[in-house]
């Protein structure tokens, strides 16, 4: 970007910041990161932050023969679900590739790469050989039979696993994805961590590739909680970011087979989340095109993804030809199930691609007219103000931030006293005696947990019991570190 399109650009955020009411997101991104530290599993570090969670899962493998400690648990339960997990470690490494300036402006970055590194050092131990990747650690429907702490439970640790003969291409696919994408984060900082990362991102692709399916025909336990819609979508999200990392025909040539087939750029897609990707490959695909770093720039099919992610973006801003619901607060709304979820991802597409344009001196061009960059920023603003507060019941639907929060998360390890103040363990069913229906404020603030979110009508019921609307997951928080980031910078 010139000087003085830099300059513009932030001029015009500068005026639309000094003219809005403020919202500290320093103290937001800050607590963003401390939610990762209180979902931590295995042998907590010695600067472990989140001083109320102690060491648990220490045993994870151990019956399979193999270390299966660390990782994070997925949201209010204790089940290591690899498939979410390795969409938040891709989401986390993104904000890092995407807005490391901002992180490293407001002393974060380190902080980042060590949540990302907790996540990746668990996917190299999950992937001891070529075609053989654990998936998931415990079982949710044993886990959700109790409500301990983890460092307290007592369910089966069952190691889930594809290979070969029970293969999951989605599964390998996305934890490419995550480990291509934490490579690049490394890279320059870690260079022997990058390279090993991108050893393993290489052979879980070829895995996909070689042995196509749907992970949970192997692994039935995850269909329940995290079933995967196809496999394609997580294919095509490695391959660009293996192309990103190793500049490689391979990949190129893969993307551009897929942009020549029958529905291979996906289309346009309603969202972007743990199970559905393409959102993600088309816009890293439309931002290298922008940049005009990509062979075969001109071509059809592969303008083909840029149209479909500008297209996604048009329908959130209510520009486009099948724009999304929103609630009369103005919050996105996709479904009453953990809503959030999409509303964080959909503002990481648009603030990525916000700045992309401002950097190529483009806009954005929508049936109902054409965006600047500046505008597609009011509009990540617009919902990342709601989540923290701006809202009809001026809730803070991110923990810990505020003075207006929820307070009765779902979540087993927030809601039952610290092992590190009463060590007196917790039975089965004994927490939902004690705990579970108590009627009080959870005892462990959760700091930067995204809850699920309000219902259409802006409305939050703050019940333990309501996990639709107040359980956070991991998936959650991940796309708005990096939103938070470039907001505090430019606040």
């Amino acid at each position: 970007m010139s000087s003085r399109n830099h300059f513009m650009f932030a001029f015009c955020l500068l005026i639309l910041f000094a003219n809005a009411t403020s919202i500290d997101y320093e103290i937001a991104l800050k607590k963003s990161l401390l939610y990762y530290e209180a979902q931590r599993s295995g042998k907590l570090p010695y600067d472990q932050r989140v001083q109320w969670r102690g060491d648990s899962a220490l045993k994870d493998g151990k019956h399979e023969g193999i270390d299966l400690t660390g990782g994070y648990y997925d949201a209010g339960d204790n089940v290591k679900f690899g498939f979410p997990m390795a969409f938040t470690v891709t989401m986390l490494a993104w904000s890092v590739t995407e807005f490391r300036h901002y992180l490293n402006s407001q002393n974060e970055l380190k902080n980042t790469l060590n949540t990302i590194k907790w996540g990746t050092d668990y996917f190299i131990k999950a992937h001891k050989e070529p075609y053989v990747l654990y998936g998931e650690i415990g079982e949710g429907n044993s886990d959700h039979q109790c409500w301990q702490r983890p460092e307290d439970m007592t369910t089966p640790r069952t190691a889930y696993k594809i290979d070969e003969q029970q293969p999951g291409a989605d599964l390998a696919g996305e934890t490419a994805a995550a480990l291509a994408a934490a490579a690049i984060a490394f890279k320059g900082l870690n260079s022997h961590y990058s390279n090993q990362l991108l050893t393993h991102a290489k052979k879980l692709f070829d895995f996909a590739i070689k042995f196509p399916g749907v992970y949970q025909t192997s692994m039935p336990v995850a269909g329940k909680f995290y079933g995967s819609s196809g496999y394609e979508d997580e294919l095509l999200w490695a391959a660009v970011w293996l192309l990103k990392a190793t500049k490689n025909q391979k990949y190129r040539n893969y993307i551009n087979a897929k942009a020549t087939s029958s529905g291979g750029t996906g289309g346009t897609r309603p969202t972007l989340s743990w199970d559905d990707k393409y959102v993600g490959a088309q816009l890293l695909i439309a931002k290298i095109l922008l940049k005009k770093k990509f062979a075969g720039n001109g071509s059809i099919s592969l303008n083909e993804y840029k149209k479909n992610a500008e297209a996604f973006i048009c329908n959130c801003i209510q520009k486009g030809n099948n724009n999304i619901k929103k609630t009369n607060g103005g919050l996105l709304w996709w479904q009453a199930w953990n809503n959030l979820q999409y509303v964080t991802t959909a503002t990481f597409v648009i603030a990525s691609y916000a700045d992309t344009l401002s950097a190529t001196k483009n806009y954005l061009q929508c049936t109902s007219g054409n965006v600047k960059p500046w505008e597609l920023i009011t509009f990540v603003k617009s919902q990342v103000d709601y989540i923290l507060g701006k809202n009809p019941k001026k809730m803070s639907y991110m923990v810990g931030f505020g003075t207006n929060y929820p307070q009765k998360v779902h979540h087993r390890g927030a809601s039952i006293v610290s092992i590190k103040k009463d060590k007196t363990p917790v039975r089965c069913q004994e927490g939902f005696t004690l705990w579970f229906n108590k009627n009080a404020p959870n005892p462990n603030v959760i700091d930067g947990a995204i809850v699920g979110g309000p219902d259409i009508n802006d409305y939050y019921n703050d019940t333990r019991g309501n996990f639709q609307q107040g359980e956070a997951a991991t998936a959650n928080t991940a796309p708005l570190v990096g939103v938070l980031a470039r907001l505090a910078a430019i606040s």
